[in-house]
């Protein structure tokens, strides 16, 4: 990611009617630390269903992804810390599968820390990161690595697409994908809204400070002058379309000026900024978006109380 690719998307998002921010852009160093915190809230169920789904069927999984023994490089965009993968990781190690693991993540702080992580960890395993947008990156490994690909895509990552946003990503990946290939999906389910609104509405306030810290980061990188006092955060959640949204609100009527855009924004009282959309979804959803994006569903990979599924897909 470029600063001039930063400073457009800022511009774009702050002049657009909403306004909104790409959240791809929360991954700087504090970042990503305040997310690291998120996943271990009590409140943010998604990172314990998806532990449990990921343990309770990594011998199958194991077994998939070995096909006749073959070798495998296992892909993942978004890896972050690989805090769940390496329930994958450590298995795959201990019975012998031939393969590399290949993380992407536009955060090239935590794919550093993953690298000595796993190589404290699991020093015989080889990995190869890659820095960058996910369609780059993929692109670029496509030309330097060869062999069967498992594409994983954790974390319920997906949810932040919004609209047919998804089927476009999805359409994407095709495209870098062979016959024999296979790509892992986590998908956040729909159940009780207030389980899903408290997620992202924790009382001791991370995630608010999750939020508030991209006005943070635009003040240091791209000379701006957010005052993030002034903002508060607002998170909601649509039983009926399954949106959960996070906003900042501003409290007060503003300007804020964007020295590296050149550029000065108005903010009225009580405008609020678009942060973040995660899906939650239903099994029908998932079947519809694998087959209007070129794949297919193999088999799905529950957690106890089917509040989270890993969906395992192949091209159609």
């Amino acid at each position: 990611m470029s600063k001039k690719e930063f400073v457009e998307d800022v511009v774009r998002g702050l002049t657009a009617r909403p306004k909104y921010l790409p959240s791809k852009y929360f991954y700087d160093k504090k970042g990503d630390q305040l997310f690291q915190e998120i996943m271990g809230l009590s409140e943010y169920y998604v990172t314990d269903v998806e532990f449990e789904s990921l343990y309770n069927h990594k011998e199958l999984l194991t077994n998939i992804f070995s096909d006749n023994n073959s070798s495998f490089n296992l892909i993942e965009l978004g890896a972050g810390d690989g805090l769940k993968t390496k329930i994958l990781l450590r298995h795959f190690v201990e019975v012998g599968s031939a393969f590399k693991y290949l993380p992407v993540d536009i955060s090239v702080n935590i794919l550093m820390k993953l690298k000595h992580d796993l190589k404290s960890s699991l020093p015989e395993l080889e990995v190869v990161p890659y820095a960058g947008d996910y369609f780059k990156a993929l692109n670029k490994l496509n030309k330097k690595e060869n062999g069967r690909k498992i594409l994983l895509f954790l974390g319920s990552s997906i949810g932040n697409f919004p609209g047919e946003s998804s089927k476009g990503f999805f359409k994407g990946l095709s495209g870098f994908l062979q016959k024999d290939d296979l790509l892992l999906v986590g998908f956040d389910l729909r159940k009780d809204p207030l389980t899903i609104l408290n997620a992202y509405n924790d009382r001791d306030g991370i995630t608010a400070r999750f939020n508030l810290n991209l006005l943070e980061r635009i003040n240091r990188e791209l000379g701006a002058d957010f005052v993030p006092d002034n903002f508060y955060h607002y998170p909601i959640y649509h039983p009926h379309t399954g949106e959960a949204l996070s906003f900042l609100v501003n409290k007060i009527a503003q300007n804020i000026y964007i020295r590296d855009a050149g550029i000065s924004i108005k903010f009225k009282m009580g405008e609020a900024v678009n942060m973040e959309v995660s899906q939650k979804y239903t099994e029908r959803q998932i079947e519809q978006l694998a087959v209007g994006s070129g794949f297919k569903v193999v088999e799905n990979f529950y957690d106890s109380k089917k509040y989270f599924v890993n969906s395992l897909w192949t091209l159609k």
